[in-house]
Order: C-alpha cells, then sequence, then structure tokens
C-alpha cells in the first residue's frame, strides 16, 4: 500500500489532496504543514498529520521516512511579498524535501507548480508548455516556482520520477485565494471590470487538479520529467462568471469599468508606495492583479490529456457552485 505524503496540508489544494487521498483504500496519507489549522480535521479522516518547517534538514529527513510518493503542494503564492520569504519557501523547502526524498528513496515526486510563469501582461491564448517564457517572470512568486520546477524536473531518473503540474486559477469549496481576494474588494466597493469585460480565462476546480495529481502517480515512465498544463478544458467568460457567482452569494452585478491602461498606472504607483514604505504588506493593487482581471489567458491541456490521460471530472460551473455552498455555511 502506498504511503502518499501531501505537503501544504492547512492550505487550499493541499488539504484538499490529503483529504481525498485519505478517503482511497489503496493510499496511506502523511500529511504535513508548518501551520496546524487543519490538523485535527485531517486526522480524523485518517492522515497522520506531522506539523513543520520544510527547510529544516533534519525534520524533512524524518518526514519523509517510509514516503513512496510525494505530492508537493507547499508555497508562498502571494503575488507579492519579500525576496527572501519567497526564495526560502518555494526553493530551499523544495531543495530540502527533493534531496531528503532521493535518500529515503522515495519513487516519485509531484510539484505543484503554477502557470504565472507565463504572464507577462498581455493576453494569451492555448498556451502550450513548450511555448517561450517571458523574459523577465512577473513577480517572485514566479520566478522562484520556475526556479523550483526546474530543479524538479532535473532531478528525474529511475529512481526518483518526478513531473510538474501547472493548474489555472483553482477554485472550490475551501478556495482562500481567488473568490476570498474578490468578495473582500467587491465588500470594499473596489471591484469594478478592467478593460472591455470580454475576456475569457481558464480556471481549474480544485477536484480537477486532484484527478491531475492521480493520473501523474499512475503515469508511466515516459510521462515523467515533464511539466502539464491543467484546467478544466472550457474557457469562460471570467466577468460573467463571476457575475454569476456574486449573484448566487446575493450580490449585485459589477458593472463599472476602468480602462486597463489606467488601471495599470495606478497599480504602479501602489506598488511603489508598498515597496518604499510598506515592504512586508501586500499592495491593495498590483499590475498581475490587474493582468488577471483583464487580459484573455487560456491554455492548451492536450499535453495532459496524451501523456497522463488527464479528463477534467468537473465543470466550471459545478466549481463555482461548490464553493457557493460551502462559503454559505461559513
Amino acid at each position: 500500500m502506498p504511503h502518499l505524503l501531501v505537503t501544504g496540508a492547512s492550505g487550499f489544494l493541499g488539504g484538499r489532496t490529503a483529504a481525498h487521498f485519505a478517503g482511497v483504500p489503496d493510499f496511506l496519507v502523511r500529511a504535513t504543514s508548518r501551520s496546524t489549522k487543519k490538523a485535527g480535521v485531517l486526522t480524523q479522516l485518517g492522515c497522520e498529520f506531522v506539523p513543520g518547517d520544510l527547510t529544516d534538514a533534519n525534520f524533512v529527513s524524518t518526514l519523509v521516512a517510509g514516503i513512496d510518493i510525494i505530492v508537493h503542494c507547499a508555497a508562498l503564492s502571494s503575488p507579492y511579498g519579500i525576496k527572501s520569504a519567497f526564495e526560502s519557501a518555494n526553493i530551499i523547502a523544495t531543495e530540502t524535501l527533493l534531496q531528503a526524498a532521493r535518500n529515503a528513496g522515495v519513487s516519485k515526486f509531484i510539484f505543484i507548480s503554477t502557470p504565472t510563469i507565463y504572464v507577462d501582461l498581455t493576453s494569451k491564448f492555448n498556451v502550450k508548455e513548450s511555448d517561450p517564457l517571458p523574459r523577465k517572470p512577473v513577480n517572485r512568486y514566479a520566478e522562484t516556482k520556475l526556479l523550483a520546477e526546474q530543479i524538479v524536473l532535473s532531478n528525474n531518473t529511475q529512481a526518483i520520477q518526478t513531473l510538474a503540474l501547472r493548474p489555472r486559477a483553482i477554485i472550490g469549496a475551501e478556495d482562500t485565494v481567488i473568490f476570498p481576494r474578490v468578495l473582500n474588494a467587491y465588500e470594499k466597493g473596489k471591484l469594478k471590470i478592467v478593460g472591455r469585460g470580454d475576456n475569457l480565462c481558464d480556471l481549474t476546480c480544485v477536484r480537477n487538479v486532484i484527478e491531475a495529481i492521480q493520473c501523474a502517480i499512475h503515469a508511466p515512465d515516459h510521462a515523467f520529467g515533464e511539466a502539464y498544463n491543467i484546467t478544466n478544458g472550457e474557457p469562460v467568460n471570467f466577468w460573467e462568471m463571476l457575475n454569476y457567482a456574486l449573484e448566487s452569494l446575493g450580490y449585485d452585478r459589477v458593472t463599472k469599468k476602468v480602462p486597463k491602461g489606467l488601471a495599470i498606472r495606478v497599480a504602479g504607483l501602489v506598488e511603489s508606495y508598498y515597496k518604499l514604505f510598506l515592504p512586508h504588506n501586500e499592495p491593495t493593487l498590483t499590475a498581475y492583479g490587474i493582468a488577471v482581471l483583464a487580459d484573455h489567458f487560456t491554455m492548451d491541456i492536450t499535453k495532459a490529456k496524451r501523456l497522463l490521460n488527464y479528463k477534467p471530472v468537473m465543470t466550471t460551473k459545478e466549481g463555482i457552485d461548490e464553493f457557493i455552498a460551502w462559503h454559505k455555511i461559513q
């Protein structure tokens, strides 16, 4: 019976992943995170919860003992922050975990990467894994996640097989990132349609990411050493989707618009102010955030379908409805 380690288990994806595999009879699940906020819930579901710091080599060496497969979800995923914090959480932690995994005889290492590495503040359609990346990463999160991904993939061997998944904009029950940020901006009266409001985007239900992880675990040998785009496979109008969610939660639709160019200029001023006076705080507006709200962004998942046999099992609407039902009882 494979022993699975899930990192970042107090986060959205890590928590849902650990909970899912705890319910699969063929797996034993060990979950880890620096935070213990989900320890009780995951323990009740049958996980072994071991809190700790992934940059601590001694802790990690003990953590991976007896593990067969690692799903590395832990990351600092903020669009803004101190460079050293991103390097520690996204690069050093990954290197430490990977080294310990090699020493412990772990057979598979699945790294959760990000399509933020593709972002350059312009619209993109059907982005493939082989497409050229921007000359300069859009933020420190993208920069450090790309470096970590490269480290993971370069260590793919017969002894430890590695691959990376790049899920786009994860949604669903327990989401702590996308819809909560949107709702916070809405409630503060700061949410406006940026640009024309017709931008298409890909989203990914958390259940579909878990499906991709399951496919990766069972993937053939030739599928390893590669990175894969993961989405729901059905681009949607961003603002139509957002307004559907708002109306389902009892809010009015967003109708006011602001030109993208103006929003980008304001975001630049806000980011400059925070760099000078509030370097440890996340700006209320960033250029990356504007790109998410205004630009078309769709991804090609042909490679994942072909090599991993990945097939989405939940639609975008089902993912939004899942979040809405969960949010209403919080």
